[in-house]
């Protein structure tokens, strides 16, 4: 779904996707932005990504039929999780079914904890 072109913001990441698409990742940010107010926003490997005192938390990008969440989802979250594993355990959401945002937030807070800890 996305070009070859080198995005330097999450904004022209997500202006150059379908409309409805843009809609799914602006709420997408806006749920990390909410579990997270102190990361910073970022581009790693060509996709949106939040960091945390340097580390990163999550990284979200469209895809054909799905939105990816990185990194795998935590152990704690194994069950709930399931049904939207990808092959590498990194989690897909269909853009034809509604995106669990409450997961999203509850995953977030999860790996913000374990940075947090961290240092």
């Amino acid at each position: 779904m996305q070009s070859k072109k080198q995005y330097e913001t999450i904004d022209e990441y997500i202006k150059t996707l379908p409309k409805d698409v843009q809609t799914i990742l602006e709420r997408m940010r806006q749920t990390i932005r909410r579990a997270a107010p102190e990361a910073e926003e970022t581009i790693s490997y060509q996709i949106p990504t939040f960091k945390l005192n340097g580390i990163y938390l999550v990284h979200f990008a469209a895809f054909r039929k799905h939105i990816g969440l990185y990194p795998p989802a935590p152990g704690a979250f194994k069950k709930e999780v399931s049904t939207y594993e990808g092959p590498k355990g990194n989690l897909r959401f269909p853009t034809d079914k509604p995106i669990p945002y409450d997961l999203v937030t509850r995953i977030v807070l999860f790996r913000k904890k374990e940075i947090l800890g961290k240092k």
